[in-house]
């Protein structure tokens, strides 16, 4: 309609007047959030922000091909719609390639996260039972993980195809661990971090110390019986080596199990459509030649990293949808 604004004409154009496929298409241009707000406009764009044009938008281009590796039935996921299937991949993970890896969206951003068990990662002497061991633990979200029973070399390594992440995002790649009450030798000096693209050599590097920080009866002990070894060993590691480097903490999770981050690296649109290259991330001490174990391994997950305010920002957002 048209109507007077000084001497001015202005028309003033009724959303609602457009077709409902023209409105998903619109919608499908935002985000998640904007897609359910603005199904309370109308009754038009209610039935237009649940349409599968709009929210086949906000899955990754490649949904399909990741959901035929499910272990569970492909028929599950066939005949929901897509509002739904966004929806669940948020809430549910889907375990992949015979139960190795876990794919999800992440519940902030909606963008692509992966973790990989165990038995995806490369982990030096891994099949030799003397130093490792496998176990099933209820508790894990993949059916059994990698004990450290004793080892002086300490490898563990993962990667990952940058086209299995989203674009234009920032990842971090997390090493997900526990300790076994008699574990020994793991803080005893720092842990090499390191996360980089393709030969690995070169990136986002750190180190960190692998004990757990409530644990102040093995605190104590240590300063009565090993400090002054412990001190010796760090002198001839550390000095000049870990200079630069980022000091790095284990962190507790929500479900009972603790994480290290090993890096960061931003994954570009190019990074996307090439699948030659791959994300390289690692934990190792291997300097400090002594006996160590006790250490449980879950796996590595790699998932959107967001600053602190994006991460309260999203968290807002994400408990809008």
């Amino acid at each position: 309609m048209l109507t007077k604004m000084g001497s001015e004409e202005a028309i003033l154009f009724d959303l609602n007047s457009l077709p409902e496929g023209c409105i998903s298409t619109i919608l499908s241009l935002t985000s998640p959030v904007d897609a359910c707000k603005s199904s309370v406009v109308s009754s038009t764009f209610r039935m237009a922000s649940d349409s599968d044009v709009v929210w086949e938008r906000f899955l990754p281009s490649d949904y399909k091909q990741i959901l035929l590796r499910s272990v569970y039935s492909t028929h599950i996921f066939e005949f929901l719609p897509k509002k739904e299937l966004y929806l669940r991949l948020r809430r549910e993970p889907v375990m992949l390639d015979n139960g190795t890896k876990i794919f999800s969206l992440d519940k902030s951003t909606g963008k692509i996260q992966y973790m990989l068990g165990a038995r995806e990662l490369s982990i030096a002497d891994g099949n030799n039972p003397l130093c490792w061991g496998w176990k099933l633990a209820p508790e894990s979200r993949f059916s059994e993980v990698i004990i450290l029973r004793s080892i002086t070399n300490l490898k563990i390594r993962g990667k990952i195809k940058t086209s299995m992440l989203s674009p234009e995002t920032t990842y971090a790649a997390y090493l997900i661990v526990k300790f076994e009450e008699w574990a020994y030798g793991l803080d005893s000096i720092p842990s090499e971090l390191l996360l980089g693209e393709n030969d690995g050599n070169s990136g986002n590097k750190g180190f960190a110390y692998l004990s757990r920080a409530n644990d102040k009866k093995k605190q104590q002990m240590k300063q009565l019986f090993f400090v002054s070894r412990m001190q010796m060993m760090r002198s001839k590691v550390i000095m000049g080596d870990d200079q630069g480097k980022e000091m790095r903490v284990l962190r507790d999770r929500n479900d009972g199990w603790m994480e290290i981050e090993l890096g960061e690296i931003y994954i570009s649109e190019d990074g996307k459509s090439d699948h030659n290259k791959e994300v390289k991330m690692s934990l190792m001490e291997v300097k400090g030649g002594h006996i160590k174990g006790g250490l449980i391994v879950q796996g590595i997950e790699v998932r959107p990293k967001l600053r602190w305010f994006q991460t309260t920002y999203h968290n807002m957002k994400a408990t809008q949808i």
